[in-house]
């Protein structure tokens, strides 16, 4: 059985929102990061970074949250992944990690970055209810994640970004996300 560790709210519950979407069978290994227990050589074997999220798929480990996303859309998701598509699938969610999430989390950037972050957002959500194909995916976790995140931790006022509310507001509702980034799971 797929084992995925995070630590209490941790980055974890982002694989652990898709890996509920999937309906994939998992065990949660909740790792107690104030003691070390990430530090730990059972751990570092999984990740020698002592970073969460990680997984142990069978034998398989691998670490950083969106090639965790990418490997699942691969393993697990229904639709086949084409060049194309796993190329649309790569830059939303590197851009949610490498772009997004840091030009967000980090106060000096936020207010420059924001307009020209969440313009082109919004003009793409006015459009499409998803980010590829018009159809839920692995990057609409990676994005949604961490727009929801930014919502939630640092009151993001994003009134103005209309079509960008429309979005979360409706992958908000998913039950997946309900039961992990919107506080009914364990890791919340």
């Amino acid at each position: 059985m797929l084992k995925l560790y995070g630590g209490k709210r941790s980055r974890a519950a982002i694989a652990q929102w898709y890996l509920e979407e999937l309906n994939v069978g998992y065990e949660f290994v909740v790792l107690d990061m104030e003691n070390g227990e990430h530090r730990k050589p059972d751990f570092l074997a999984i990740n020698p970074m002592g970073k969460v999220p990680a997984i142990d798929d069978n034998g398989f480990c691998l670490w950083e949250s969106g090639a965790i996303l990418l490997y699942l859309a691969e393993q697990y998701g229904s639709d086949p992944l084409t060049p194309q598509k796993r190329a649309e699938l790569n830059k939303w969610i590197l851009f949610a990690n490498a772009t997004l999430a840091p030009s967000m989390f980090m106060e000096s950037s936020r207010e420059t970055e924001k307009p020209k972050l969440f313009t082109p957002l919004n003009d793409h959500f006015q459009q499409h209810d998803y980010l590829v194909d018009d159809k839920f995916s692995a990057a609409d976790v990676a994005v949604g994640a961490y727009i929801a995140y930014m919502q939630m931790m640092l009151q993001l006022d994003l009134s103005e970004y209309q079509g960008v509310e429309k979005y979360i507001k409706q992958i908000s509702q998913r039950p997946a996300f309900q039961k992990t980034i919107g506080g009914g799971g364990s890791n919340a």
